[in-house]
């Protein structure tokens, strides 16, 4: 078992870049019911979203901060143009599922970005999702109001 555990971090340290032939790393991001196809590749530091630019794409500069904060905890603002598709959910959830892209994207292209991506949390998939509704209320957990008489 010992070998095991050291071969899969002998593995991790000498990962090798997963770069296709056109100079661009692909991973995908998931955050609530969005899911997000991302491309990055060296350039000036341009993201598309959905043909669109980001300024025109999220509109409130909240949601283009929560992008670009990937770039910023790995110094690397400025360096790599973004191209992605992400469908589902609404913007919030769609601006955390291109984070998560980009970050996997980041660490498929860089290996060596790993280990500020997983300390940063931008590595995890954060699995929350909407409670369902249940039957007999007006919402997951909202009751209608109770009369005693």
């Amino acid at each position: 078992m010992t070998e095991a555990a050291t071969t899969s971090t002998t593995t991790n340290e000498t990962a090798q870049p997963k770069i296709d032939k056109l100079g661009r790393s692909y991973a995908t991001g998931r955050r609530k019911n969005s899911s997000a196809r991302v491309w990055i590749k060296p350039g000036k530091g341009q993201i598309i979203i959905n043909k669109k630019d980001i300024a025109v794409y999220f509109g409130r500069p909240v949601l283009r901060m929560i992008v670009n904060q990937v770039f910023q905890a790995t110094n690397n603002e400025g360096k790599f143009d973004v191209y992605c598709t992400v469908t589902g959910g609404g913007l919030s959830g769609q601006a955390g599922a291109i984070v998560h892209g980009i970050a996997r994207a980041l660490d498929n292209y860089d290996p060596s970005l790993h280990k500020t991506l997983r300390k940063g949390g931008f590595l995890t998939r954060d699995s929350r999702k909407v409670e369902r509704k249940k039957p007999g209320r007006p919402k997951a957990r909202k009751s209608f109001q109770f009369s005693k008489r």
